[in-house]
């Protein structure tokens, strides 16, 4: 069975290839690869070790060969003309008065293909715009509608937490996020906070909210009365990265923290929920439309 890797391609786009000829590769590497009607350059960036299923219509293709010094030269030569391509087709668009925002443009490898990257409010009939493209780069023409996640992704940048967006880093596949993920995490619901520069909400709610849920089922909720070595009271909240209860004591309303383990007998239900969150520095509650305008798509 030929070795499986993965490619990664302009706009952080990753996909799965077979070394169907079974060439000895470097990671990372520029490698040509098999495409739809041709050929396109991407870089080897992982070694897939373990099984994956896949069905017929999703079955990868071929890598070709490694690039070679010529096909580098040619890659940033195509570089240079999407570009150059980029202010012609804006220009384009402004002819035709439609409403779209270019984010990118993608020149295939060979030559076979102009895909051009663009946002707007609704859908937008670029028939005659098409037209003139094709007529203008005498190739295959394509105009995809992306929304403002994968326009993130294709601009690239780095997150409120200092490292690369998650979108151009591993994430693959876009999933629902809503701020119930931010809720459960404890975060305050302000949107300078738990917003990436999508402007909607951030990837990592959505991949640690497991974490978050494992961690406390491990513990009786908030506002619970519970016996303790260290003494009995009244679970305030729960540390989640320390792995422990901060517990307000009966006697003397003493914080303490104790670890799951520690904690041997609950009394009853919670007596109150938490209070609301609020928008950090203010004491008014980010409104509920406000919230839902980060969740998005």
């Amino acid at each position: 069975m030929a070795e499986l890797y993965l490619v990664e391609f302009r706009g952080s786009r990753k996909e799965f290839f077979y070394n169907s000829y079974y060439h000895n590769f470097q990671i990372p590497e520029y490698v040509i690869v098999q495409v739809d009607r041709g050929e396109d350059i991407g870089l080897l960036t992982k070694r897939i070790d373990k099984e994956i299923e896949f069905s017929e219509d999703t079955r990868p293709r071929s890598i070709l060969r490694p690039a070679n010094e010529g096909d580098l030269q040619h890659k940033e030569l195509l570089h240079q003309k999407e570009q150059e391509y980029r202010k012609e087709i804006v220009g384009m668009i402004e002819g035709h008065g439609l409403p779209m925002k270019v984010v990118d443009v993608e020149c295939q490898f060979d030559g076979n293909k102009l895909t051009t990257f663009f946002t707007a409010d609704h859908r937008v009939d670029f028939r005659a715009l098409v037209k003139d493209m094709a007529g203008r780069y005498r190739t295959r023409i394509e105009l995809r509608q992306i929304g403002v996640r994968d326009e993130a992704r294709r601009l690239g940048g780095y997150g409120i937490c200092g490292r690369r967006q998650c979108c151009n880093a591993f994430i693959r596949n876009f999933e629902p996020i809503s701020t119930q993920h931010a809720r459960e995490q404890d975060l305050p619901l302000n949107p300078a906070k738990i917003s990436g520069n999508c402007g909607r909400l951030l990837c990592c709610l959505r991949y640690e909210a497991q974490f978050y849920q494992d961690a406390r089922q491990r513990f009786p909720k908030p506002g619970s009365s519970v016996k303790t070595k260290q003494g009995d009271g009244v679970i305030d909240r729960i540390d989640i990265f320390n792995e422990e209860a901060v517990v307000v004591s009966h006697e003397d309303r003493v914080y303490f923290r104790c670890k799951d383990r520690d904690i041997y007998e609950v009394e009853g239900e919670p007596v109150e929920p938490p209070p609301p969150r609020t928008v950090e520095g203010t004491e008014e509650e980010v409104s509920e439309e406000d919230l839902k305008k980060l969740e998005g798509e």
